[in-house]
């Protein structure tokens, strides 16, 4: 790909606007063509992004997708919960197919640390809910809820904390006097023994020392000097803690704004926000979905976005739910976001049915409702209300102008910006980085 024309020091938010799983790993690997740095802000190791480059497909967890670039630096931001065991894997992974990582990566001082009682905590309350008859919201099973809660309790043990054994140590005991108490006399688990945590942790430390950073200074910097930066979100808006679908939701701000608090720029540096959306939707986990199709029965429309659409979550391996595209969700979306405009991805996995139906409001108690309520409980009453658009079977796979683009699904992307009021700026015609079409190049200011 030849370089793209770009808008010195012009910075990118790309995020997801649905429930995850949009596609966002492949559209920052491809928008890191015009990035002098990708940074990630918020999350832990249970996002996935899977990129397909000249069809070998690499599966991310922690390390920003813009590693796949060479000469492209990657920031962790404080915003993420951080386990380093998880993190060496990953890097020991792309090392051993040739991507240099350790010289471009940098993680910042204040992530809070995912540690082995973190997980043994979330396993064991949705193991706990189960037993006892209650709903499960679905976690990944890989400690972030418990460690955002240490953050915001002012008790996380930082990246920071492993410069010092002695203080570590002694943070350390004192978080698993609490935390072994609540896993074995509340929730019946075993306890976490402290000696193999601390070990594990010291074993660690020299590991990632040279690639620990003032991740802050390090953006604020190449800013000055008028380098470009991409900032990457996990998982999506309606996953968000406090915009979400609660509480079926994740544990930190997934929504544009975050990406200033989590990694130390001021929002004023925020200067187009890029929403990754499907061209329908899907949900990983339990939580309302006012568009849900029948993904489970051969012959429906729902099954096809599932097979031809591979939904499998890249972390768990747990199928995703399906549905039709939800226009009252994207608004919601929309307006928490501040979106500049529109990628919709999968549009090749809709080629082959005869017609589509589009979300474009829902009734609630019979009143007409255009936008997402917050919260679970109010979401469960909404009925989606539908359009019906024309399908096609001329093949939209690897198309990248707007011209080649059968007819009718030129209409639906157009009913789409019309319905929700946001452009559509570039379309994504399969998991390739190469397929991929640009209506505006967000780091080309206008």
């Amino acid at each position: 790909m030849k370089s793209m024309k770009k808008t010195p020091g012009r910075n990118v938010v790309v995020v997801g606007t649905q429930w995850g799983d949009e596609g966002k790993g492949k559209l920052v690997d491809w928008l890191t063509e015009s990035a002098d740095g990708v940074v990630r802000f918020q999350g832990g190791h249970n996002a996935g992004h899977t990129l397909v480059i000249n069809g070998v497909k690499t599966a991310l967890h922690l390390i920003p997708s813009g590693i796949m670039r060479e000469g492209v630096k990657c920031f962790i931001g404080n915003g993420v919960v951080l386990s380093v065991t998880k993190l060496l894997e990953e890097i020991a992974g792309l090392e051993a197919a040739g991507v240099s990582v350790r010289d471009r990566l940098r993680i910042s001082v204040a992530c809070p640390l995912i540690l082995p009682y973190h997980t043994a905590l979330d396993v064991a309350r949705e193991s706990y809910k189960e037993k006892s008859g209650g709903t499960k919201i679905g976690t990944t099973g890989r400690g972030i809820g418990p460690a955002y809660e240490d953050k915001v309790a002012r008790r996380a043990l930082r990246v920071q904390d492993l410069k010092d054994p002695v203080r570590f140590a002694d943070k350390l005991k004192e978080n698993l006097k609490l935390h072994n108490h609540i896993l074995t006399t509340v929730l019946g688990a075993q306890a976490v023994d402290f000696e193999a945590v601390f070990q594990e942790c010291m074993t660690y430390a020299s590991n990632i020392s040279p690639m620990v950073a003032d991740v802050s200074k390090e953006l604020n910097d190449m800013h000055a000097k008028g380098e470009c930066l991409l900032f990457e979100g996990a998982q999506g808006t309606l996953l968000d803690v406090d915009h979400g679908t609660y509480p079926y939701v994740t544990s930190s701000n997934c929504v544009a704004g975050n990406a200033a608090a989590g990694s130390g720029v001021g929002p004023g540096l925020l200067h187009y926000i890029l929403g990754i959306t499907k061209a329908y939707c899907t949900r990983v986990g339990s939580g309302p979905f006012p568009t849900e199709l029948d993904w489970e029965t051969k012959g429906t429309a729902g099954y096809h976005m599932a097979s031809v659409g591979a939904e499998k979550g890249v972390t768990t391996g747990r199928s995703r739910r399906c549905g039709w595209f939800d226009a009252a969700l994207l608004k919601r979306s929309a307006q928490v976001n501040g979106l500049s405009g529109l990628c919709i991805t999968k549009l090749d996995v809709l080629d082959g049915l005869d017609h589509i139906e589009l979300c474009t409001h829902y009734l609630v108690d019979g009143e007409v409702v255009d936008l997402l309520p917050l919260g679970a409980d109010e979401i469960a009453r909404c009925v989606p209300v539908y359009e019906t658009i024309k399908g096609w079977s001329k093949p939209t796979a690897g198309v990248t102008t707007w011209d080649e683009l059968p007819a009718e699904a030129q209409h639906y992307l157009q009913r789409i910006e019309q319905v929700t009021g946001v452009p559509i700026h570039m379309v994504s015609t399969s998991p390739d980085r190469r397929d991929t079409m640009v209506l505006k190049q967000p780091f080309l200011a206008d």
